[in-house]
């Protein structure tokens, strides 16, 4: 037989559409072609190639070679074609069975000895094979990644030579034993570390227990970055299906993640526009993508590019990102939790008239605006972390740990969607109407704060949704004015 085709797969944003490799060996001058729309890592694979079937024990063919990766019009990236080309070759010269491959796809790079080294997007392959219903043969590296996909027969190897023994029947591979239970790793950040600070403990719970962002705003050393990173430890644990969804998205990131814990994006201030929201030539997930499902914290806030931050400020509203470029498009999920930090001033004792900041008014003016006022708006709660005093520091009381809040919070989550199906955040209009009713003072109350603190209609909401968060932690089913209060002083110091 002088043709073979083995199925693959490539990566298109968070999609791993099948690749069909073809080879077809004819006579002529000897040489290898490989048309498709190869990028540079694709075409080298001649090269790995040759060297790693020879090494392998192997002929490779002295004809005319033609590769063909199909569809045409897919560019292919990567250096996982390797396997599936290898194996193309050697069906199509005869070395190894017509059809033997039928029912798998194949991944992996090859060295020039033959050895298989692990690739990017394990994950979202797996997924993709699956729902084809195919069985997937790759690196033995890559195995237990592939290996959270549940009720899916992986197939592993470490040589091209083992590869090709299972095909002739001298060494078959086994299927690699399915994970029978997922453990979650415990976060070492406990929210116990917090001394004091009550007010940002308790803005932080609500935030949590409704999915709400938040902003943290006071001098330097008070515990802003302490309180926001200890939100994931508190937070819900990740559904069956959310932990595959947030793996294969550091899969196709190739990007370190402990699974069955919810992300933590902490960007700095240096980070591009491209590298918050994703990008390049072939669009892969940025910063608010690898904080799918997890927190994005953005420490020193008016430090970013004030450009940086306006992309922000529709993944907020949307909870995903569409990158358009001139031959596709792609959408990358983007529902994460924004948790902001940031100083008063430049040098940051601006609070309470603290007698050891020298900035001006002018200054400090132009600090702070270096946040636009509708990304602003899009933060549900702004609180204040003032210095913590010495008596303070210095108490041994025991104060609540993670797990104690987070029971809290999962109980608030259960009550949110039994009753309307999705958490208080994502409220639309018609929702909060349904389940945000007001009684007489607490409308009344709504329309003086809305008159005084000038909120914008996107504000008025989000404080209905606040406190809608605060009667669910109460366990109440009205909203009482104490609520509606509490949310309002969360935002009155905007004003």
């Amino acid at each position: 037989m002088s043709f073979a085709k083995i199925y693959t797969r490539g990566l298109l944003g968070l999609n791993a559409p099948q690749i069909e490799v073809e080879v077809h060996i004819s006579s002529g001058l000897p040489s290898l072609t490989i048309v498709g729309l190869p990028e540079a890592a694709v075409r080298e694979s001649k090269d790995r190639v040759r060297s790693a079937t020879i090494n392998s024990g192997f002929q490779f063919p002295t004809k005319r070679l033609t590769i063909n990766l199909a569809p045409a019009d897919l560019p292919k990236d990567g250096s996982r074609l390797d396997l599936p080309i290898a194996l193309g070759i050697l069906v199509a010269s005869g070395q190894l069975p017509e059809n033997c491959t039928e029912g798998f796809e194949f991944i992996g790079e090859l060295a020039l000895d033959g050895h298989l080294r692990p690739v990017s997007g394990t994950l979202t392959i797996a997924m993709a094979c699956q729902q084809a219903q195919h069985r997937l043969l790759l690196p033995i590296s890559n195995v237990e990644e592939a290996n959270q996909l549940p009720n899916f027969e992986v197939y592993a190897a470490q040589h091209l030579q083992d590869v090709c023994a299972h095909f002739l029947g001298n060494s078959k591979i086994e299927a690699a034993p399915q994970r029978t239970e997922i453990t979650s790793a415990g976060y070492q950040l406990d929210l116990a570390d917090v001394k004091g600070q009550l007010r940002p403990r308790r803005a932080l719970e609500i935030a949590a227990a409704g999915g709400h962002s938040l902003l943290f705003k006071g001098p330097p050393g008070t515990g802003k970055t302490l309180l926001a990173s200890r939100l994931p430890s508190i937070l819900p644990p990740l559904a069956a299906h959310e932990n595959l969804e947030v793996a294969s998205i550091y899969s196709v990131a190739n990007a370190q993640h402990t699974f069955g814990q919810r992300p933590f994006r902490a960007p700095h201030h240096t980070a591009s526009a491209i590298a918050l929201v994703g990008g390049g030539s072939q669009p892969k997930p940025g910063e608010i993508t690898l904080a799918h499902l997890g927190v994005l914290f953005l420490d020193e806030l008016p430090e970013f590019d004030r450009k940086v931050l306006e992309v922000l400020r529709q993944p907020l509203e949307s909870k995903e990102i569409v990158i358009s470029r001139a031959a596709r498009q792609m959408t990358f999920p983007a529902n994460f939790q924004f948790i902001a930090a940031m100083n008063p001033c430049p040098c940051g004792y601006a609070f309470n008239q603290d007698s050891r900041c020298q900035c001006s008014p002018e200054s400090i003016q132009r600090y702070q605006n270096r946040i636009s006022g509708p990304l602003l708006d899009r933060i549900d709660l702004h609180i204040d972390v003032p210095p913590l005093q010495a008596t303070e520091l210095q108490d041994r009381a025991v104060t609540e740990n993670s797990e104690t809040v987070r029971q809290r919070v999962i109980k608030a989550y259960q009550q949110q969607l039994q009753r309307q199906q999705c958490l208080n955040q994502a409220l639309s209009p018609n929702l909060l109407e349904q389940y945000a009713l007001l009684d007489d003072s607490s409308t009344k109350i709504m329309a003086m704060a809305q008159q005084r603190l000038n909120l914008s209609a996107r504000a008025y909401h989000r404080v209905l949704r606040v406190a809608r968060t605060i009667a669910d932690l109460s366990e109440s089913e009205m909203i009482s004015s104490s609520h509606l209060t509490e949310a309002l002083s969360y935002r009155g110091h905007q004003a």
